[in-house]
């Protein structure tokens, strides 16, 4: 019998970076697959409402899977703003970035192969960034035409920002932390709402790696240099715009949450009501006159 002993990494770090590319890869495998599905079949195999909902169930699957060894961060964003946390060491930050832009790379890859013959029936063989049929945008995001450049930055960055000030809460002791076993589901459900509500301007990417691998593949695979170059050379912006709106994010909610919550345990030179209660049943409260004392109970 095979000892699995063997085949176990003895590197926490290479364990942890191979757990961001399997994870990664499986929240752009669920993705991109629906976003094929609905433009290839025009929409006719599901609506927009269906890629949302396929993602945030990528999301919640890649989690299950990996947050028992790399935290399941999916998303350099978030690696960045836990590293300015201290939650994380900074030399995770540029190995798990690397490990997720490559799955995300992988996962466009599949799902390429899978539906080859759709894509290219779809687009009569011409892979294209702009017109009716293009499908460059079933792998990254791409802005709307009459969408700013500066508008789809604040797009990117509140979206971001809206993630991790929602998602930094979910562990907080000291408020209402959720259920270890149901975060997955709940960060699946603040993806959805942030793809229900923050999409239109320029697709919800809210991750470097989940637009840059799909470019980078884009790139390989036959669409060209158009990728980068259309709109502008706009590409940069679901790259930066995340990165800088999940540190404001994690920045907002230090300053209004994290910093204004109570302390675990009051100081031990603080006595209240409330804390002696806890300890016991009843308070006896004493006061003397002269040799007379007087005990009054609870």
């Amino acid at each position: 019998m095979l000892n699995v002993r063997i085949l176990r990494c003895r590197s926490a770090l290479i364990r942890e970076c191979m757990a961001e590319f399997l994870g990664t890869f499986t929240l752009l495998l669920f993705g991109c697959s629906a976003a094929a599905q609905v433009k290839t079949s025009n929409e006719k195999n599901g609506q927009f409402l269906s890629v949302n909902m396929a993602f945030s169930v990528g999301v919640m699957s890649a989690m299950y899977l990996t947050k028992g060894i790399s935290g399941a961060h999916l998303n350099p964003a978030v690696s960045l703003s836990f590293c300015i946390l201290g939650k994380v060491k900074w030399g995770r930050l540029l190995p798990y970035s690397f490990f997720q832009v490559l799955g995300a790379y992988m996962a466009s890859a599949m799902v390429y192969l899978v539906y080859y013959d759709a894509i290219m029936e779809y687009s009569g063989g011409e892979l294209t960034v702009y017109g009716q049929n293009e499908t460059a945008s079933i792998f990254a995001t791409y802005p709307k035409e009459f969408v700013t450049v500066g508008r789809s930055f604040l797009d990117q960055v509140v979206g971001t920002g809206l993630l991790l000030l929602c998602i930094l809460c979910l562990d907080e002791k000291r408020n209402t932390p959720a259920p270890p076993d149901l975060i997955p589901p709940i960060v699946a459900v603040i993806v959805l709402g942030i793809s229900m509500s923050l999409s239109a301007n320029c697709g919800g990417a809210i991750n470097p790696a989940r637009d840059l691998g799909p470019r980078l593949f884009t790139l390989t695979a036959g669409w060209g240099t158009e990728v980068f170059t259309c709109y502008n050379y706009w590409f940069w912006v679901p790259i930066v715009a995340p990165l800088l709106g999940g540190v404001l994010g994690s920045f907002i909610y230090l300053i209004f949450i994290h910093w204004q919550l109570p302390d675990e345990e009051p100081p031990e030179n603080l006595l209240t009501f409330s804390s002696i209660c806890d300890k016991t049943k009843h308070v006896n409260i004493i006061t003397e006159k002269g040799n007379e004392v007087k005990t009054a109970q609870f």
